[in-house]
């Protein structure tokens, strides 16, 4: 017990002389125990980062005309195409009820040309012999003859030229009759005419909807509907079905089966997204510095061309979309979807002073720094900051390239802000 105890006493004692000495130690700290650094003439940035990837600003979904079976695939991915080159060809699965309605319509119409052809050769006949137009012609020759008999009475003397007036407006009224029946004889069968013209045009369109479900192309047609074409040049970005897989054609209902994507490749854009913080600072036609994960070793312009109006929520921080045309490079194959960052320079200043901004105390509104002002001996000076890229930061008054100033390190550092 009693060893313990004289254990215990020696530990307090030793403990008490090594605080003592810890203690005496930071108070006697001089000058020495810090190192110093002199302003630099420099070039200072500050920018913001967007974050997004690299798309093609055209990209197409190419879609089928008709709904079937991938008979055979002539591209795939990676590849260059042009408009007009074959993507794939479908095997048409029509349905029996599809086909069978199909000719319906068919027969339908050929029996609707047939009765508009017979009721334009009536009409023709009608016309050819007069008969639509025959009870306007008597009364119009009636009149006439009404109108010279009673002339003959105006210049004898029997009938009043009051009287006469009647009849000549009479034959006037029947000349007109006359005149606007054999018009609407003539339009008759102009009408008739377009009845058949219809007819045939439905007749056709009928039999080429037939032909178009059992053999996938239609009648005097140039293309082929079962045939997949490009429709815009450009390189195959993905393929996304296989041969026997079932497609749906496009339509109102339905957006219908991607059967290839392409984009041209020669021209991307870089989309990101920008914290609210700085997207006040953002000003169309900016430049940026894109860095790509994938090609960690150089770098790409962009020219900044539109900023999204709206913010979204994301995880809790307000991000808004920008977009930037990529500058079109020959040395290095940008494949879209990369994943980028877009430095977006906000402002710059060259060759202005600087020092590390972690040397800089802040106290109320007074800035200043610690400057080596004798041997082993600093003191406070106050400056004036400016532009700061968060690891340099400008001072524009207050210091010069001759200037030792204090670098101030962790607790220190902390405790004087």
């Amino acid at each position: 017990m009693k060893g313990c105890l004289i254990a215990l006493a020696v530990f307090i004692v030793l403990s008490g002389i090594g605080l003592g000495i810890y203690f005496y130690n930071q108070r006697t700290r001089t000058a020495g125990d810090f190192e110093t650094e002199k302003p630099v003439i420099t070039d200072i940035e500050k920018k913001t980062v967007a974050t997004g990837s690299i798309k093609p600003r055209l990209e197409i979904a190419v879609k089928p005309q008709v709904s079937g079976v991938i008979d055979e695939l002539f591209v795939e991915e990676g590849q260059l195409v042009t408009k007009g080159d074959k993507l794939a060809r479908i095997k048409l699965v029509p349905s029996e009820v599809n086909v069978n309605s199909a000719q319906n319509n068919v027969d339908l119409a050929r029996l609707r040309l047939q009765e508009a052809r017979r009721e334009l050769e009536r009409q023709q006949t009608i016309n050819q012999r007069n008969l639509d137009v025959e009870t306007a012609r008597a009364n119009y020759e009636n009149a006439k003859q009404e109108e010279e008999r009673q002339r003959a009475l105006l210049e004898e003397g029997v009938i009043s030229q009051q009287e006469y007036n009647r009849f000549l407006l009479d034959l006037n009224l029947a000349r007109a009759d006359y005149e606007n029946a054999k018009i609407v004889a003539r339009n008759t069968v102009k009408q008739f005419k377009t009845q058949v013209d219809i007819a045939e045009q439905e007749l056709a369109a009928a039999i080429n909807n037939l032909q178009l479900l059992r053999e996938g192309a239609a009648r005097n047609s140039r293309q082929v509907a079962n045939i997949v074409t490009a429709t815009v040049n450009g390189m195959v970005l993905d393929v996304p079905v296989k041969e026997g897989s079932s497609v749906i054609e496009r339509n109102n209902f339905n957006e219908g089966t991607t059967i290839a994507t392409l984009a041209d490749m020669s021209n991307l854009i870089f989309e990101g997204q920008v914290d609210e913080s700085d997207v006040g600072q953002l000003r169309e036609g900016m430049p940026l510095k894109l860095t790509v994960g994938a090609i960690s070793d150089y770098s790409f312009g962009a020219l900044l061309e539109f900023i999204s109006p709206k913010g979204e929520d994301v995880e809790g921080t307000v991000k808004f979309e920008v977009r930037a045309a990529v500058q079109p490079t020959d040395s290095v194959f940008l494949r879209a979807g990369y994943s980028a960052n877009g430095d977006i320079i906000l402002d710059r200043k060259e060759q202005v002073l600087a020092i590390k901004e972690r040397d800089v105390i802040y106290k109320g509104d007074t800035t200043y720094v610690e400057l080596l002002v004798g041997e082993r001996e600093f003191e406070r000076h106050p400056v004036k900051t400016g532009l700061s890229d968060g690891i340099l930061v400008e001072i524009v008054e207050g210091l010069d390239t001759t200037h030792q100033v204090k670098v101030l390190k962790g607790p220190e550092n902390e405790s004087e802000q």
